[in-house]
């Protein structure tokens, strides 16, 4: 069983509506959240399905970026889950930009949470290996159901 969380701050200047586009640029959740914190708020998109990662799956392979998201999945892994972040103004331009925390994006980025009993499973299926820029094995997103 897979268990994805997408969360990004709304920073005072931005507009709910552009952030959601931001989060939903990576991932089609089961469900959204806006949780109102006081002065922030954050939205919170989650998803127990790791077809909700196929629109990351495809601009991975479409930007030619699966080494360094390999790599940086590969970095973030905890246990059972592994934690990344994306650029927030990338995303919501339709691009995946890696950034290693909310101080490398002006307005912050979008966390990645995706923890899973096989979690290197989940990682060589959105980011396969490759040598010398070529796929060793792809797998469908469709594959990747029982990681």
């Amino acid at each position: 069983m897979v268990n994805i969380v997408v969360e990004a701050e709304v920073k005072p200047t931005e507009d709910v509506d552009k952030v959601l586009k931001a989060i939903t640029t990576i991932i089609d959740p089961e469900s959204i959240e806006t949780l109102n914190l006081g002065k922030s708020t954050v939205i919170v998109a989650k998803s127990k399905n790791i077809v909700s990662l196929a629109k990351l799956h495809r601009l991975l392979r479409l930007e030619r970026i699966l080494d360094t998201a390999r790599s940086i999945m590969r970095q973030g892994v905890q246990e059972n889950k592994t934690v990344f972040y994306i650029h927030k103004q990338a995303s919501y331009m339709g691009k995946v930009s890696f950034v290693s925390g909310d101080h490398e994006s002006p307005l912050g980025a979008i966390k990645v949470i995706i923890e899973s009993s096989n979690i290197y499973n989940v990682i060589d299926c959105l980011a396969p290996q490759t040598s010398k820029g070529r796929l060793l094995r792809d797998y469908s997103i469709y594959e990747c159901r029982e990681a």
